[in-house]
């Protein structure tokens, strides 16, 4: 990785602060590091219509392909007790750099998961599942 861990995982802590999450009050940064080495950064939005939240990964991950890049070295996850990613952002993750690297970590700074995404999504379906994937 182009970047320093450490300063990433200080970022990604950074991003949480950023949150809107008054329903759930876990709060989640996100810093999603393409293949040239920029920065995405991403909060969870809440929304009192639940469904319409919006978690930090994602919010990571849309802002990065909005600008048009569509492949990804790694992200760096945190949250209160260094959990994992949901499903959602898994799968939409897996839609564009099923081999990134995960890395999620608490807001003490300590790291609970380091692994590959395709470690967290065994089996991911992707474009090349499709019988016509889009060119």
């Amino acid at each position: 990785m182009k970047s320093n861990l450490t300063i990433l995982i200080g970022k990604a802590i950074a991003a949480s602060r950023a949150a809107y999450a008054p329903y759930s009050d876990f709060p989640v940064g996100a810093i999603l590091v393409d293949k040239e080495g920029n920065l995405y950064s991403g909060c969870n939005v809440e929304n009192a219509s639940y469904p319409a939240s919006i978690c930090a990964e994602r919010t990571a991950l849309v802002k990065a392909v909005s600008d048009g890049v569509r492949d990804f070295e790694a992200i760096i996850i945190a949250t209160q007790n260094g959990g994992s990613p949901c499903g959602i952002c898994r799968q939409m993750l897996n839609e564009f750099s099923p081999t990134m690297r995960v890395v999620c970590v608490s807001f003490e700074g300590d790291i609970t998961i380091d692994a590959p995404l395709s470690d967290l999504l065994p089996h991911g379906f992707g474009p090349s599942d499709l019988i016509s994937p889009p060119e």
